[in-house]
């Protein structure tokens, strides 16, 4: 098996004059599509993982509102048997500041507002985020991508 280093790992690991190549290659303008979901190691296509709900580490989702993050990810309950999951990372500045705050998701770095399907609801978070499905039974909850 491969050893894997971050994005921003290999980023430092390039220096100051190789980070100015990456800006230039991927043009000022873009340079955060160049950088998606830095801070998600396995992709969103390798997410999978299942919460119990009876364990105390995972007991803020037993009442409706409250959050956890986990893998970078927000997961929310939103009502008695609904819960919501979105990436942690805010797609205005790639940021994992993203929480759950009332109805909808919320980057407490520069405000953008996101939906529980994440879908953007002012112009910081106009690109919307990455949501996950969950699957909740008796007292397991799966997220999954």
């Amino acid at each position: 098996m491969k050893n894997k280093i971050s994005r921003n790992e290999f980023l430092k690991s390039l220096g100051f004059k190789g980070a100015s190549l990456l800006a230039i290659y991927c043009g000022a303008s873009t340079l955060t599509s160049c950088i998606n979901e830095a801070g998600d190691p396995s992709g969103p296509a390798a997410l999978d993982f299942t919460l119990d709900l009876t364990d105390s580490a995972n007991s803020a989702l037993n009442t409706v509102g409250n959050y956890l993050i986990i893998n970078k990810v927000v997961i929310a309950r939103i009502s008695a048997n609904e819960f919501a999951a979105v990436t942690q990372i805010c797609s205005h500045e790639n940021r994992s500041k993203v929480i759950y705050q009332g109805s909808g998701f919320y980057c407490t770095e520069h405000g953008a507002k996101y939906t529980t399907e994440g879908v953007g609801l002012n112009s910081e978070g106009k690109r919307g985020i990455k949501a996950y499905n969950t699957e909740f039974s008796g007292t397991t909850l799966r997220v999954f991508a």
